[in-house]
């Protein structure tokens, strides 16, 4: 469980980083960079939280999600230019964060005794309305709303995982390949130019 919490705090981090990147991009002041970065770090985990009435949400239990934000901020504003050099860099981070985060949002929906369905969707919830919040206050067409795929990986790697929970497999070893899975599916969908069909 530390590995898992240390994976978060460094999921929180780079969020931020991309929040506070993108408020910058438009041009907003301090106040409004530590928003949008506070958003798309805490949001999905926020909404989820509050969807399946866990209160108070989970990182008003612990500041260090708070004080890994601020850290995030400072970071963004003293290297600004360094991280924008960094792009795939910060994709791969953002890719492991989404698969933790979308399996992680549906263990702790699913410890609510919600159903495993519902569970799936917080899980997506967890690891991409964080992004969706950035994107709408930043006046951006969300990524999810685009053709390439993103909260399909989530899905994906979150069912997995509810799947594995019936075999002998350590818990352990079911995150990890559930983790993975979601990587591997949105590296190749960006490499390969995959994506869901829209309505014509």
């Amino acid at each position: 469980m530390d590995l898992i919490y240390t994976l978060n705090i460094i999921g929180t981090f780079v969020f931020a980083i991309s929040g506070a990147i993108t408020a910058s991009e438009k041009k907003m002041d301090a106040f409004g960079s530590a928003v949008i970065a506070l958003i798309t770090a805490l949001g999905g985990g926020t909404l989820r939280d509050i969807l399946i009435g866990s209160q108070p949400v989970g990182w008003l239990l612990d500041p260090n999600y708070l004080y890994t934000v601020l850290a995030a901020l400072f970071f963004s504003y003293f290297f600004k230019k360094w991280i924008v050099k960094l792009t795939r860099t910060m994709f791969l981070f953002d890719t492991i964060g989404i698969g933790l985060f979308a399996v992680l949002g549906m263990q702790k929906t699913l410890s609510y005794g919600l159903s495993p369905a519902i569970a799936i969707m917080m899980g997506a919830v967890s690891a991409v309305f964080g992004g969706v919040l950035r994107d709408v206050l930043s006046n951006r067409v969300p990524l999810i709303f685009r053709k390439e795929i993103y909260a399909t990986a989530c899905l994906a790697g979150a069912a997995l995982y509810y799947g594995l929970t019936f075999t002998t497999l350590p818990d352990s070893w079911s995150l990890w390949i559930s983790i993975v899975v979601v990587m591997a599916i949105r590296i190749l969908a960006v490499k390969r130019g995959w994506g869901l069909p829209g309505i014509k």
